[in-house]
Order: C-alpha cells, then sequence, then structure tokens
C-alpha cells in the first residue's frame, strides 16, 4: 500500500470515527428539550454525554490535522469553497461547548432554558454541514485546472445536498436517541426510546432516498454499478435493522446496528471517491486525488511514524475513559451540567 493510499485510509478512519462518536453527542444536545422535561432531566441527559463529549471532538480536530499534512491541496480547496458551512459548524461548536459548561452556573430557569435552546441549535448545525459537505462531495463541485474552488456557498445548496443534510439530522437523532435509551435514567430510557422510534422511520425513509438519489446524482452507478458491494449492501441493512431490534428493546444491539449504520455509510463515501478526493464538476481531469493533493513522500513518512507511535495511546485512553463512565446516569446522581 503506497503512503498517499495509506493516508486516505487512515483520514477515513478518523472521520469515522468522529461521525459515530460525535453523532450521539449532537442526537443527545437536540433531543434534550424534547427527552428531558425538567431541569433535572436535563441535566442527567447532559451527563451522559458530559465525561466523553469533549474527547469526542478531537476526533475532528486531529482528521483536519491529518488532512492539512498529508493533504495540502485537499485541505486548501475543500476549506476555501466549504468556507462558510465550516465557519457555521465552528460557530454551532463554540456555542454548544460554551452551553454545556454554562447551563448551571445560574439558577434562574429562563438562564438555563436559554443556553438549552442555544445547545440544540449548536447540536443541530454539525450535522446540517456535514449532510451538505458529504451531498456535495458525491455529487462534485466546481473546481478549476489550478484547484481552486469557483462556485459560490448557494452551489452548494443543491436538492440532492440538501436531501444529504436532512438525512444526517435524522440519523444523528436517532443515534441519539437510541444511545439515551442506553444510558439515561430508567425514568428517561423508555422516553427516548419511543423518540427513537418515532424518529427512526423518518430516518429510514430520508437514508434511502438519499442513496437513491445517489444513482443519478453521484458517481455510484457508473463507479461501484447496481451493486455497490458488501459495505454499502451492509450500512442499509444495519438501517433496515434498527426499525426490527427497536419494538423487542434490544437496546444495544439497536444502538451497534444504528452506529453500524453511520460507520459503514460514511466508509462507502470513501470508497466511491478512492483514488479522489474532491470530484470537479467542471472536469473530471481537473479532480483533486491522493496522488495530486498529497504532500511529499518525506512527510507522509514522518507522519506515519508520529501516527504508529501516538495513535495507539490515544486509542486506549479513550477506550478507558468510556470503560469508567459504562454506567446508567441516575436521576439521583450530582450533575455539574
Amino acid at each position: 500500500m503506497s503512503l498517499p493510499t495509506l493516508w486516505f485510509v487512515l483520514i477515513a478512519v478518523l472521520f469515522v470515527g468522529y461521525l459515530f462518536l460525535e453523532g450521539f453527542d449532537y442526537g443527545v444536545g437536540m433531543l434534550l428539550p424534547f427527552v428531558g422535561k425538567t431541569d433535572q432531566e436535563r441535566r442527567a441527559i447532559l451527563a451522559t454525554m458530559g465525561p466523553v463529549w469533549d474527547a469526542n471532538q478531537v476526533w475532528l480536530i486531529t482528521a483536519g490535522g491529518a488532512l492539512f499534512a498529508a493533504f495540502p491541496n485537499w485541505y486548501a480547496t475543500l476549506f476555501s469553497g466549504f468556507y462558510l458551512g465550516l465557519a457555521l459548524l465552528l460557530g454551532g461548536l463554540i456555542v454548544r461547548g460554551v452551553g454545556l459548561e454554562f447551563r448551571s452556573k445560574d439558577r434562574r430557569p429562563e438562564w438555563r432554558n436559554r443556553w438549552d435552546a442555544l445547545i440544540v441549535i449548536g447540536s443541530a448545525i454539525p450535522p446540517i454541514v456535514w449532510g451538505l459537505a458529504m451531498g456535495n462531495v458525491l455529487h462534485g463541485v466546481p473546481i478549476d485546472q489550478h484547484m481552486n474552488y469557483v462556485g459560490t456557498f448557494f452551489t452548494l445548496l443543491n436538492p440532492y445536498a440538501l436531501v444529504g443534510a436532512i438525512a444526517a439530522v435524522l440519523l444523528f437523532l436517532l443515534h441519539g436517541a437510541l444511545y439515551l435509551d442506553l444510558k439515561a435514567p430508567e425514568e428517561l430510557s423508555l422516553r427516548a426510546h419511543q423518540t427513537a422510534y418515532r424518529v427512526g422511520m423518518w430516518a429510514t425513509v430520508s437514508y434511502f432516498l438519499f442513496v437513491a438519489l445517489s444513482y443519478f446524482y453521484a458517481n455510484f452507478a457508473h463507479k461501484l454499478g447496481v451493486d455497490p458491494g458488501p459495505i454499502p449492501l451492509l450500512a442499509g441493512l444495519s438501517m433496515i435493522a434498527v426499525r426490527f431490534l427497536l419494538p423487542g428493546r434490544r437496546r444495544g444491539w439497536a444502538f451497534v446496528a444504528g452506529g453500524l449504520t453511520i460507520v459503514l455509510s460514511t466508509a462507502s463515501v470513501f470508497l466511491a471517491l478512492f483514488p479522489r478526493v474532491m470530484i470537479s464538476s467542471l472536469n473530471p481531469h481537473w479532480s483533486l486525488t491522493i496522488y495530486n493533493a498529497a504532500s511529499n513522500l518525506y512527510s507522509l513518512r514522518v507522519m506515519t511514524v508520529v501516527a504508529v507511535t501516538v495513535l495507539p495511546i490515544v486509542l486506549a485512553y479513550q477506550a478507558w475513559t468510556y470503560w469508567v463512565f459504562r454506567k446508567r446516569v441516575s436521576l439521583k446522581d450530582t450533575f455539574h451540567y
């Protein structure tokens, strides 16, 4: 395996980890005022992700850093073309983080309700941005022969990408509800389960609508064929499995199936692109690939040594964190949030 290919795979793994882990954080944040009716219930809901949400964001920071170092041309074109969307993403993450830390600094209901609303907004913006981004990356964007994005922000708001944004929001809502079914107090678990069942129907419809539109607006049909391969098929089967597992309250298996949908769907996006990283809608020959967007081999070698040394430590620490905070939250606990 060549070093550009290796780093393409590693970046795909980082985005898979980020969307899986932060996906349920976003879902929990969006569901905060709907599953939690009292202040104590909302504090308990936030406590389910309190010990891990900031560590989950490290996956995005690491993915961005790896993208910059391994594929600087990809980073430059992506961040310049999607600049406004990424600025909204950053704003949403800041608002959500501040809300999580500030909401319980004052006991006044109006103070806490205001921050709760901002947590919902800050949690909803990232799925919208990522849905739009994935839709446009698969559809192709106007990139000229100098690897410059020559469209506008409104170029990104095409129907296919908007369906992708809706599907992403609903999928993360489902992911968050399934997580709360596992981690929230028993008093809230049933409410989260019912929310997952209601949201799950719309998430399934929007998910498969996006997949169907991909055969017309993306490159699946001529690159992967009618049969897209085992990974995309397993992603679809996992989405269907959630609907069958929810009625029996198989909480763990439903969460695993929903998580697999996110993991395998993200992997499918990278598989559909390879060896390209950004498709030019103006001329296929102007597309960015892992070869014309990559850093020099010396830089990739140094990065590989660092990744092999540091990444296992980071993974071990995060696994330890989840193990320590694995128990279900209780309404009788004392909460920081």
